[in-house]
């Protein structure tokens, strides 16, 4: 990505925010996601122990770190010389990651109302959904929420008019053109359309998620018996 593409902000006492791309527009896309990916990773390696965490969006990069190790001078040069280096990226930088779904109606109550709206078969959506290759954009609202995109256009439906109290750890879900899998239980307004097996969260291992900023996700389908034999749980909505 061009340097003229991004600048530096203060954000704080002990960090910067860096900008990919126009700050007055959310711009989503795979380049502005492999430059920050790039990015992450250039920065782990000069700032080094100094480093306390780096906070990827959509585009834009919080980059938290150590006064008692380096100052706002010392950071701010260091991220300009990173920025300044050209580095390669490609859009298909980042681990691609495999994830199973259980695509169903009945634990993925909005699955046949997406195939309604978009005059499809149940089938189909499942086929466009599994086919797709995401980019993982974000994580954030919850530990190891995921946010990845985009969807296919004939998929992508408003979140819920009225959120529910409960979604259930693994619901898999589509919201506008972003689709995501729930790491934990919690209140959530996004179309449900099936279940994931794969823990999207552990504090216990290392690291805590299966992907991170910049990386690739595809889906593909499995049936019930599969789900319960990878250890996924069976929540009634």
């Amino acid at each position: 990505m061009n340097t003229s593409q991004t600048h530096i902000e203060i954000a704080s006492e002990n960090s910067y925010i860096v900008y990919f791309g126009d700050p007055d527009s959310l711009q989503i896309s795979p380049e502005i996601s492999a430059a920050i990916a790039a990015t992450c990773e250039q920065i782990k390696q000069r700032f080094s122990h100094r480093l306390i965490d780096l906070v990827a969006s959509y585009a834009s990069l919080l980059v938290i770190y150590d006064t008692n190790l380096c100052d706002h001078l010392w950071a701010k040069k260091a991220l300009r010389s990173i920025l300044n280096t050209p580095e390669k990226h490609s859009e298909n930088s980042g681990q691609l990651v495999k994830i199973p779904v259980f695509y169903s109606t009945k634990y993925g109550p909005e699955l046949a109302l997406l195939a309604e709206n978009a005059g499809l078969s149940i089938a189909q959506v499942i086929d466009i959904h599994s086919a797709t290759e995401y980019r993982v954009y974000a994580i954030g609202f919850a530990p190891g929420f995921a946010y990845l995109g985009e969807v296919d256009e004939r998929l992508a439906a408003p979140r819920l008019s009225t959120p529910r109290l409960k979604v259930p750890a693994g619901a898999v879900a589509i919201a506008d053109r972003q689709t995501a899998v729930y790491p934990a239980s919690s209140p959530g307004g996004w179309n449900l359309i099936g279940l994931c097996p794969t823990p999207m969260f552990n504090p216990e291992k290392q690291p805590h998620m299966p992907v991170t900023v910049g990386d690739r996700v595809q889906f593909f389908a499995i049936d019930e018996p599969q789900y319960l034999s990878m250890g996924g749980l069976l929540h009634e909505l």
